[in-house]
């Protein structure tokens, strides 16, 4: 489905709000915070390599793939190669950032798995791979036949859009949640460092929205029509 809408306008912002968006972690987890390690004495350095992965990976990344049919003039099937690759890389900095965190907990003796932030970053990450896994069995290798990609495209659309937005959503709660823990350490409500957290939130909430009105605006024309490549991924 496609808006009465040029996409590609769109993507130019969506394009900004990525690197405003990268830039404020890393100013954040770099600056205010010390810097990233996977070893250290200061166990919140790995730490920080959980955000940073998180947002530039799942959320950044993530989103990139999936504007990249209405954002690149290619062939159907380059598109489709770039969008699973960018998927991919998503998905893998997404498990090492949720590993970190384990990391952190297990060497700093603290529990896991504990709060609503966690338990969806799990099953976010379990719907992510469950979606790469199908989509590129179905639309990529070895494929389905054209039915079967017609019937699945709607519902491989839906749920990655509903990951994608339950992604953005733990985004904001995990950067909440953590600006509440430095709160309770002594870190002032209009503090440089937790306005630059609360604006890290509002530019991913910001990204994602342009994200979506890029997906649903008018994409490049299609370059190629062949029988198999005509279902839409």
């Amino acid at each position: 489905m496609a808006f009465e809408f040029k996409a590609l306008p769109f993507t130019f912002v969506t394009h900004a709000l990525a690197i405003a968006g990268a830039v404020l972690v890393l100013v954040w987890c770099m600056h205010f915070r010390g810097g990233l390690a996977w070893e250290a004495s200061n166990k919140s350095l790995i730490f920080n390599i959980h955000p940073v992965l998180m947002l530039i990976g799942l959320i950044i990344i993530g989103g990139e793939a999936i504007i990249s049919y209405k954002s690149l003039p290619l062939k159907k099937q380059e598109k489709k190669l770039i969008h699973l690759v960018l998927h991919a890389v998503a998905l893998i900095l997404g498990i090492i950032g949720i590993y970190t965190v384990f990391k952190f907990h297990n060497e700093s003796g603290i529990a896991n798995l504990y709060s609503l932030h966690s338990w969806l970053g799990i099953t976010i990450i379990v719907l992510y791979g469950i979606q790469w896994i199908y989509g590129f069995l179905v639309f990529f290798f070895p494929g389905g036949s054209t039915a079967v990609m017609s019937e699945s495209l709607p519902w491989h659309v839906l749920l990655g859009a509903f990951a994608y937005i339950l992604a953005v959503a733990n985004a904001a709660i995990g950067l909440l949640e953590k600006l509440t823990f430095l709160g309770n350490s002594g870190l002032a409500k209009y503090s440089p460092e937790a306005l630059l957290v609360n604006f890290t939130a509002v530019v991913a909430i910001l990204y994602a929205a342009f994200v979506i009105l890029t997906v649903i605006g008018q994409g490049p024309p299609v370059k190629d029509d062949s029988s198999r490549t005509a279902v839409q991924e």
